[in-house]
């Protein structure tokens, strides 16, 4: 089994950052995929980004590219999401998923292991 608990998130004002961490634990390997999405209240859950852990190929939402960054630390064990020039329609819930593949994309259903899930609020 794998662990993903997030943190970071929190009340932002238009225009500001926030960095989000997702710590994976139990069996986890260098052969993960791992990535981000998102649910705003009354919507669909919605992919942001996702990254192969063992090379770091990347895939971003076009709705993020530029704003978002994702990374990882391989010696912790932990993902991150630098957010950037932050918009209210980024007020979601931030969720992490990760899954036993070199590399997985932008569909939620291929992600077996998901976190709790952290709340990022942008204000205008």
């Amino acid at each position: 089994q794998v662990q993903l608990v997030e943190s970071g998130g929190g009340l932002v004002q238009a225009g500001g950052s926030l960095r989000l961490s997702c710590a994976a634990s139990g069996r986890t390997s260098n052969n993960f995929a791992m990535a981000w999405f998102r649910q705003a209240p009354g919507k669909e859950r919605e992919f942001v980004v996702c990254i192969a852990w063992s090379d770091g190929r990347t895939y971003y939402a076009d709705s993020v590219k530029g704003r978002f960054t994702i990374s990882r630390d391989n010696g912790k064990n932990t993902l991150y999401l630098q957010m950037n020039n932050l918009k209210p329609e980024d007020t979601a819930i931030y969720y992490c998923a990760a899954d036993r593949a070199y590399y997985r994309g932008p569909r939620a259903d291929e992600y077996d292991y998901w976190g709790q899930g952290t709340q990022v609020t942008v204000s205008s």
